[in-house]
């Protein structure tokens, strides 16, 4: 068995980069989504929802990042290009997000997504 830098078995930490690349597509494409309801918000609700996807989207940027470099720590690469994020994601592009109920929605439909591919990458990552 060879191991990375870190220790890891080098077919498991590939098997983990891979699947965290994936996550960070999801993220990728999640942050580009709740942008857009930050942009796009109309109605009665616009400076409440305008503020709150501000705060949610400056928080996923923050987990891309860390996603990053957690991929990086594993001596793998993480994707960079959005046709790769699109490719990979199971999150798809929410266009024309305007009304208020539509994104919260999809915000919280995203967050599903994303709480139940790291549930998945917790076992991996446990084997690892």
């Amino acid at each position: 068995m060879s191991t990375n830098r870190i220790g890891l078995d080098t077919a498991k930490a590939q098997v983990l980069a891979e699947k965290l690349n994936k996550l960070l597509a999801n993220y990728q494409i999640f942050y580009m989504n709740t942008r857009g309801y930050h942009w796009n918000i109309q109605g009665r609700q616009f400076f409440e929802l305008h503020v709150k996807f501000e705060e949610q989207y400056n928080d996923l940027l923050l987990k891309v990042d860390e996603l990053a470099e957690r991929i990086l720590t594993l001596g793998h690469r993480p994707l960079h290009a959005f046709s790769d994020y699109i490719a990979q994601s199971s999150i798809k592009e929410h266009k024309q997000a305007t009304d208020g109920k539509v994104c919260v929605e999809g915000l919280l439909a995203g967050y599903k997504e994303i709480i139940q591919m790291q549930r998945d990458l917790m076992e991996v990552a446990g084997e690892a």
